[in-house]
């Protein structure tokens, strides 16, 4: 009996030595695996989505009674834009109770010493109304940058294919003599340019 449990604790035991050689020869090590896992993709993202960062933050930090009067895309250094998305957006934002405005800034990426990834807050300024621009419920913008930048661009065709070097700049207001939430996306300068607005309800066309 002696003789044949030996033999077979011995096998148990190589087999348990083999098995844990095994696991430290493939197991990755932590600092292994975070040289070597990819960093989370960060992309340029839309005005809306954009917008809905900031409107939290604005909610919770400057008043409950909010509304945009402007939604802008920007660039930041190394981040190319794509088409109707941006890798940092300003929000401008107004609160009758306050009687103030405030610019907030939402970026995907940190670009030392003035762009900071997330959310930020501007200054207050005094805010007693305007007579171009009028607060707007985003809640009626169906439309987002994307689809505007598109649309606009169909309707920027001519000009375009006589300029194709010149790159959109993408805002959304609500211009009194327009009454309607629209996005305006601009080729070019006053000199030499093309400014398009595009509905942010319905995606269409509403002035040249």
């Amino acid at each position: 009996m002696r003789k044949i449990v030996l033999p077979a604790l011995a096998v148990c035991g190589m087999l348990w030595l083999t098995a844990c050689s095994s696991e430290t020869k493939t197991a990755p090590s932590e600092d292994k695996l975070a040289a070597t896992t990819p960093a989370a993709p960060t992309a340029p993202v839309t005005g809306k989505t954009a917008y809905w960062e900031m409107y939290t933050k604005a909610r919770s930090d400057f008043a409950k009674d909010i509304m945009p009067i402007s939604l802008e895309a920007k660039e930041i250094p190394g981040v190319a834009n794509g088409d109707g998305t941006a890798a940092m957006w300003t929000a401008e934002f107004v609160s009758d109770s306050a009687k103030e405005r405030r610019t907030f800034t939402y970026a995907i990426v940190a670009h030392p010493p003035d762009i900071y990834k997330g959310v930020t807050i501007g200054k207050p300024l005094p805010w007693s109304g305007s007579r171009d621009i009028m607060p707007f419920s985003m809640g009626s913008v169906q439309v987002d940058s994307d689809a505007a930048l598109k649309a606009a661009t169909d309707d920027a065709a001519k000009f375009l294919k006589e300029h194709p070097e010149k790159n959109p700049t993408v805002s959304l207001k609500e211009l009194t003599r327009l009454q309607v939430p629209t996005w305006i996306v601009m080729w070019g300068n006053d000199k030499l340019g093309y400014r398009a607005f595009i509905s942010g309800v319905d995606g269409k066309a509403v002035s040249k």
